[in-house]
């Protein structure tokens, strides 16, 4: 159960990251726009199938996801 929490914690952070230097936002910045409008919660429960997928797929996804959610980035 740990190491499972763990590898969830590193990827969120790891797409935080890659979302920030797609967008031109700080990370702190990037991870509460993602927070905003539940992209955190989304991968904290599609973790299974998200890390199996490309990190930039999955940046368009939450991006697009945002969007759909009323962010505007």
């Amino acid at each position: 159960m740990a190491a499972r929490l763990l590898n969830t914690i590193e990827y969120i952070i790891l797409l935080v990251a890659g979302f920030a230097l797609k967008t031109g936002l700080s990370e702190v910045e990037a991870y509460r726009y993602l927070n905003t409008y539940g992209a955190i919660a989304l991968c904290e429960k599609h973790y299974d199938i998200m890390h199996t997928l490309s990190v930039d797929d999955n940046i368009d996804t939450l991006r697009a996801y945002c969007q759909r959610k009323g962010g505007s980035i």
